[in-house]
C-alpha cells in the first residue's frame, strides 16, 4: 500500500507539471497578450533548459500509460486503469501529447523582451572587418594637429591654408576654434571677408593671424565697416587696410573714432592727409598710442624737428611712429652729427631713417674716401639721400661712387 501511495504522489506530481507547461499555450490560443501570460503562468514554465522539460513530459507519458488509480479506487479495492475512470486525465494526456517539442527557442516566443546580445559574443572574421572604430578624442592636448581629424571646423581651415601652429600661440584661439561650427559660424564670416575685399589666397593668413574674427558678432562687423565708409574710404582702401591690419575690425567704432581723431589732432593734418596716413599704416589704428606718443616727442625734443617738419616726415613715412626710438636717435646722430644733413634735409627725405644704419655707414665712408661725399643740392656732385640708401650696391658703386665693384668689396674689408 505504501508503494501505491507513493506512485500515485509521483503521478500527481507530474500531472501538475504537464499542466503547468500546457498553460501559457492554452493563453496563447485564447488571445491572452503576452504580459498576461508572464503574469499568470507559474514558475515551472520559466525556460529550464531543453533537457529537463523533455524529461519531464516523457515521464508524464510513462506514468499515464501505467498501472496505477486515484485515491478513491484504492479504498474500495477496485482496480481500474486511469483512463476508464478519469476522463479530465486523458483529456490532459491529449493535449500535452499534442505539444511539440519544447526547445528554447519555442519557449522564447511568448516573450516581448528579448535581452540584447552579449559584448563577448563571438562573431566571424568577416563581420569583424566590417566593425569601422571612431578614432579616440584626446581628453586633453597641447596641439590642435589631435583635433583636427575630429573637427570638421579644422580640417576646412587646414583647408583654406590656416596654420594651426600659429593659432596655438594666440591666448584662447584654439578653444574657440574648438567651439566653433564651420556651416553655423564660419561660412558667414568668410563670405563677408571676401565681400569686404580679403582675396581668396589671402583667407588662409588673414585667418592664422587673427583666428578670432570667427567669433565675432556679423553685424557688428558690417558696422565697423559701414564706419569707414562714411568716412570717406574707398571699397578698395578698405581691402588694402583689412589685409594689411587683420585686427582693424576687432575695434569698435568708438575706438576707430577716436583713433582717426588722435591723428588729425596730434599731427595738425587735414582730413585727407590722415586718411592717406592710415591706409599707408593701417596698424596705428590698432597699435598702441603710447609708443607712438614717444617718438612724437622724441622728434620734437630730443631730435630738433618743427611741427611742420614731423608733419612731412609722418606723411612720406609713417613707420616713424612705430620705430624704435634707440635706432631713430643712433640713426638721426649718424646723419646730422656725422654726415651734416641739416633737418630740412631730413625732413625732404624721410625714408632714409628707414634704412639701416650700417648701410649708410658703409656708403658715406666709401664715398668720403674717393672724396664723392656731397649732400648739398646747391654743390656740384650733389648726392641724394635717397640715392645713397635706395640703390643696389652694383648701381651704387658704377653711377654714385663711379667705382667698381671690386673696389667697394676690398674696401669694406678695411673697415
Amino acid at each position: 500500500m505504501a508503494v501505491w501511495a507513493r506512485q500515485v504522489s509521483r503521478w500527481c506530481c507530474l500531472l501538475n507539471t504537464a499542466r503547468a507547461a500546457a498553460f501559457p499555450r492554452r493563453l496563447r490560443s485564447r488571445g491572452c497578450t503576452a504580459r498576461a501570460r508572464r503574469e499568470f503562468a507559474p514558475l515551472a514554465v520559466l525556460p529550464a533548459g531543453k533537457e529537463v522539460v523533455l524529461w519531464r513530459l516523457q515521464a508524464y507519458r510513462h506514468v499515464a500509460v501505467g498501472s496505477c488509480s486515484p485515491p478513491d479506487s484504492a479504498k474500495d479495492g477496485s482496480l481500474s486503469s486511469p483512463e476508464s475512470n478519469l476522463p479530465s486525465v486523458q483529456q490532459e494526456q491529449v493535449k500535452a501529447e499534442t505539444l511539440p517539442d519544447l526547445n528554447v527557442k519555442i519557449l522564447d516566443e511568448g516573450w516581448d523582451d528579448i535581452p540584447p546580445s552579449s559584448a563577448l559574443q563571438v562573431i566571424s572574421e568577416e563581420e569583424a572587418v566590417q566593425i569601422i572604430a571612431e578614432p579616440l578624442l584626446p581628453i586633453q592636448s597641447s596641439t590642435l594637429r589631435d583635433y583636427v581629424d575630429h573637427s570638421e571646423t579644422l580640417a576646412k581651415l587646414v583647408h583654406l591654408g590656416v596654420d594651426l601652429s600659429q593659432v596655438e600661440k594666440h591666448q584662447k584661439a584654439g578653444q574657440l576654434l574648438l567651439t566653433l561650427d564651420f556651416e553655423k559660424d564660419v561660412k558667414k564670416i568668410l563670405l563677408f571677408l571676401k565681400d569686404v575685399g580679403v582675396e581668396d589666397n589671402q583667407l588662409g593668413r588673414f585667418l592664422t593671424k587673427n583666428p578670432y574674427i570667427l567669433g565675432e558678432d556679423l553685424e557688428a562687423l558690417e558696422t565697423r565697416v559701414a564706419y569707414l565708409k562714411s568716412k570717406k574710404f574707398g571699397k578698395s582702401e578698405i581691402a588694402q587696410m583689412v589685409s594689411r591690419a587683420p585686427y582693424l575690425l576687432l575695434f569698435s567704432v568708438e575706438r576707430l573714432d577716436n583713433r582717426l581723431g588722435f591723428f588729425k589732432n596730434e599731427l595738425g593734418l587735414s582730413v585727407k592727409k590722415t586718411k592717406d596716413l592710415v591706409i599707408r599704416l593701417p596698424r596705428l589704428l590698432t597699435g598702441k598710442l603710447e609708443p607712438i606718443k614717444e617718438n612724437l616727442q622724441v622728434c620734437q625734443i630730443e631730435l630738433g624737428f618743427q611741427r611742420n617738419e614731423i608733419q612731412q616726415i609722418v606723411s612720406k613715412t609713417p613707420k616713424i611712429l612705430t620705430a624704435s626710438k634707440k635706432r631713430l636717435k643712433q640713426t638721426f646722430d649718424y646723419l646730422h652729427n656725422i654726415m651734416g644733413i641739416p633737418h630740412h634735409m631730413l625732413a625732404r627725405f624721410p625714408q632714409v631713417f628707414n634704412s639701416k644704419l650700417l648701410r649708410i655707414r658703409e656708403r658715406h665712408t666709401f664715398l668720403a674716401f674717393l672724396g664723392r661725399a656731397q649732400y648739398d643740392p646747391a654743390q656740384p656732385s650733389y648726392i641724394s639721400l635717397d640715392q645713397l640708401v635706395s640703390l643696389p650696391d652694383e648701381v651704387f658703386c658704377t653711377e654714385i661712387a663711379k667705382a667698381s665693384m671690386q673696389d667697394f668689396e676690398k674696401f669694406l674689408k678695411t673697415l
